[in-house]
């Protein structure tokens, strides 16, 4: 019987992310934790011609000691957006459903967010809908502490926990020999509608 799902907030997640989403009764992405540096919170993998590259989204150095997540701002003082979509757009212009979702996302990279919450969030609506999955989400009010009553994700990756997902193989650009744990948009740009079938 499928569980009530805690996720930490996530820049493009992999795949497993979204498989637990699908999975789930009702998913609350956590907003009042502390804000953990060098993890899928603001930062991505795509590949690229010479290995794995990691996309991070700047931040603003004075708001990420001991804040919580909803208030961590973007620099956007940097020129990371270009940045990304190029890197994107290098990675994924031969892959079959580039042309279909680049522009859409795009657009929201290029939003001028304040917020890296409000960012995360849009990119995750975006995702889902693009996948098929239609999925209340909700942020959590207050933080949760880890009581056994729901399924908690938030810190899966720095205490090398997983779900059990093991994401079967699909054709990538670059790669001849398959590479799990990158972000969503593979997956997307190199299955498309059929995006789902592999969650």
């Amino acid at each position: 019987m499928p569980s009530d799902l805690l996720l930490s907030t996530a820049y493009f997640p992999p795949a497993e992310y979204f498989s637990l989403i699908k999975n789930a009764a009702n998913v609350f992405i956590e907003q009042e934790e502390n804000y953990t540096r060098q993890t899928y919170r603001n930062r991505c993998r795509i590949p690229a011609a010479n290995g794995i590259l990691t996309l991070s989204v700047p931040v603003m150095k004075g708001t990420r000691v001991k804040a919580p997540v909803k208030d961590i701002l973007i620099d956007n003082s940097k020129r990371w957006p270009q940045v990304h979509l190029r890197a994107m757009m290098s990675a994924y212009n031969r892959s079959p459903y580039y042309q279909y979702y680049y522009e859409s996302i795009g657009k929201i990279i290029l939003g001028n967010h304040k917020y890296l919450l409000d960012l995360n969030d849009e990119l995750l609506y975006a995702c889902l809908k693009i996948i098929g999955i239609d999925k209340c989400i909700e942020h959590t009010s207050q933080y949760e502490s880890d009581s056994g009553k729901i399924e908690d994700f938030r810190y899966s990756r720095t205490q090398k926990r997983t779900s059990g997902f093991i994401l079967k193989p699909y054709i990538q650009v670059f790669k001849s020999n398959f590479v799990d744990d990158l972000s969503i948009i593979d997956l997307i740009f190199n299955t498309g509608p059929e995006s789902v079938g592999w969650l």
